[in-house]
């Protein structure tokens, strides 16, 4: 257990101790006869799907396709109004989620008009990290004010953000599509102008031409050339899963308090790993979906994913005393595990992806950091699916948080389950005899079974009287 705090977690990002110590059957499953390439191939993924954002990525993305929009129009002196076309993931999504630093707002409108004022595209998935406290204040009593419209776009799959931004006269349009990042077009009065100033590109093609098996083989040598990157990660989250314990001291985060609550009066084993882990992942995400403002290490476009890639690898690395080489390849197994799943299954999906994809990644990460080899780590996967698999998405809010804890501690206890070795005998309903079988039964279930969930759950949420600002509000970090 790691001293000095009284939840058994680290104390904070500096004194973590490693930092001390030097969609079908068929895809995805061709073996590669070039290591090097397919080496290069899955370190450019990592690059790619690993990186920085602050609060839910997909208000983020609307946050970045206003942005853009508006600074397609030069300089203006203000905005006249914004209308933003979304699909329904991320119609769904963005709905109750809180936006960091607006002190309790929360939606994809109250991003929409944060980046009317504010935010550089430039920045990515923390677009609004730029947005000062005047421009909030100006953006939340011009939303009150009716000139933000957020409207579905169902015809649209996946991520897919259309923004329009009137002003002066003139109308700009920016389109998001395939990525939370990919700005695919811009336009201004209708005619395509340059969109340089953000990646174009389209992720919806697999980019994965190897199994899970050769992955997770070669994470040791993809870890060696983005050690202290994948290692960042680690510092950036600890720092997030901080500021949620210190929040839930005062009883702000409610879900994260009351896991603490349990542990200190002694309900659960304050020395077991596994509900330290949960308790982790519940209050960086719980941070997270209550508007906090510190940013995490994303994966595959999901800051929750994140946590769950990362945050269980940490926790037990720590606790076996695993050097930064070691833990560096576990965590290339957890993010490139994350997105071989979401590649089939979708990045975004009415199946809860953070679950099923990110707890697939620590599952397999947790193997590898033990130094068990690929067959135990895909066991550890398939029973994962097997537990988590019903598990579906209603949108991203506060209560995220306890399905990131399960995913999580499920993780855990699928790989110490593999390692000991345990394994689902044969094919047992989604679970086939190969974990890539299991994993294209999930998607064919996700596309054929569940392509109207979506629609009912934001029919559920669309009956729902509006409740004012989402309450507690999350102090600013000292």
């Amino acid at each position: 257990m790691v001293s000095g705090s009284p939840h058994g977690l680290p104390d904070g990002a500096v004194g973590f101790q490693i930092w001390e110590r030097g969609r079908r059957e068929g895809r995805g499953k061709a073996v590669s006869s070039d290591r090097g390439n397919e080496s290069e191939r899955l370190a450019a993924c990592l690059s790619r799907e690993v990186v920085p954002a602050s609060g839910c990525t997909e208000p983020g993305s609307v946050a970045l396709a206003v942005a853009r929009a508006r600074e397609a129009l030069g300089e203006v002196s203000s905005v006249d109004s914004v209308h933003v076309r979304v699909s329904d993931c991320v119609f769904k999504n963005g709905r109750d989620v809180g936006i960091p630093g607006v002190r309790g707002a929360r939606g994809n409108e109250t991003a929409a008009a944060l980046a009317a004022f504010g935010g550089r595209s430039i920045d990515g998935l923390q677009v609004l990290g730029s947005v000062g406290p005047a421009a909030v204040a100006e953006a939340l009593a011009w939303l009150k004010a009716g000139r933000v419209r957020i409207e579905r776009a169902a015809e649209q799959v996946g991520v897919y953000v259309e923004a329009h931004v009137v002003a002066q006269g003139c109308e700009a349009a920016a389109i998001i599509r395939g990525d939370h990042r990919n700005v695919s077009q811009v336009f201004v009065d209708g005619v395509s102008v340059d969109s340089s100033s953000c990646e174009a590109r389209d992720d919806l093609e697999d980019p994965f031409t190897s199994s899970l098996a050769e992955i997770y083989e070669l994470c040791d040598e993809i870890a060696m050339r983005d050690e202290d990157r994948l290692l960042d990660g680690v510092k950036m989250n600890l720092a997030v899963l901080e500021a949620a314990l210190a929040a839930s001291c005062d009883e702000v985060l409610v879900l994260t308090h009351a896991l603490v609550g349990l542990q200190k009066r002694g309900r659960v084993q304050r020395d077991d790993l596994g509900y330290r882990i949960r308790i982790a992942c519940v209050a960086a995400s719980e941070y997270r979906m209550s508007g906090g403002t510190l940013p995490v290490m994303s994966s595959s476009g999901s800051g929750n994913a994140g946590i769950v890639t990362i945050l269980p690898v940490a926790l037990a690395a720590d606790s076996i005393g695993a050097s930064r080489s070691k833990t560096a390849s576990a965590l290339a197994v957890s993010h490139l595990t994350n997105s071989y799943v979401k590649s089939r299954i979708g990045r975004l999906a009415p199946i809860c992806g953070c679950v099923v994809a990110a707890g697939s990644g620590a599952a397999a990460a947790l193997c590898k950091l033990h130094g068990a080899d690929a067959t135990v780590a895909t066991e550890a996967i398939r029973m994962l699916l097997s537990s988590t698999a019903g598990m579906f998405c209603d949108g991203a809010k506060q209560s995220c948080a306890l399905k990131i804890g399960t995913a999580a501690h499920e993780a855990y206890v699928a790989a110490l389950m593999a390692m000991s070795g345990a394994r689902i005998i044969g094919s047992q309903g989604l679970a086939d005899v190969t974990v890539d079988g299991t994993i294209d039964n999930i998607a064919w279930i996700n596309d054929e079974g569940l392509h109207g969930l979506d629609r009912v759950i934001i029919s559920l949420l669309e009956r729902r009287q509006p409740d004012g600002a989402f309450e507690p509000v999350l102090k600013e970090p000292q």
